[in-house]
């Protein structure tokens, strides 16, 4: 879980430390789940044009702290697909600290922005 973890942020970013104790009972299901998602990554027919297709908003969220070798590489793509495409950057979050986490209110603010937004387009 560390080297993933480590994975998903800038080098900068100091992690929690991991919780004392074993881990939870439900870990022992990660490996088999894991091994689902790639088996299906490696099968699953993305069908793009249908993305592409997609005219309604899209918001997208991205910690300032998250691997932006990953995640903003993510953001960057996919405002390539849609055409109404707005990411919202929140510069002192991560994947493991997130917005809904940490600043629920600002993100609130913005969701109930998207959706009114989302609502006028025809």
């Amino acid at each position: 879980m560390a080297a993933f973890m480590r994975l998903g942020v800038k080098p900068d970013v100091v992690l929690p430390p991991p919780p004392e104790g074993g881990p939870p009972p439900w870990m022992a299901k990660r490996p088999a789940g894991i091994r689902a998602f790639l088996r299906d990554f490696k099968i699953y027919d993305l069908d793009r044009a249908r993305l592409a297709a997609f005219n309604r908003p899209v918001f997208f969220v991205l910690g300032g702290l998250s691997n932006p070798d990953d995640y903003g590489e993510v953001a960057e793509r996919l405002s390539t697909v849609f055409p109404d495409f707005r990411l919202e950057v929140f510069p002192d979050r991560h994947h493991f600290d997130p917005p809904h986490r940490s600043e629920p209110d600002r993100l609130g603010a913005l969701l109930r922005d998207h959706w009114e937004r989302a609502n006028r387009v025809v």
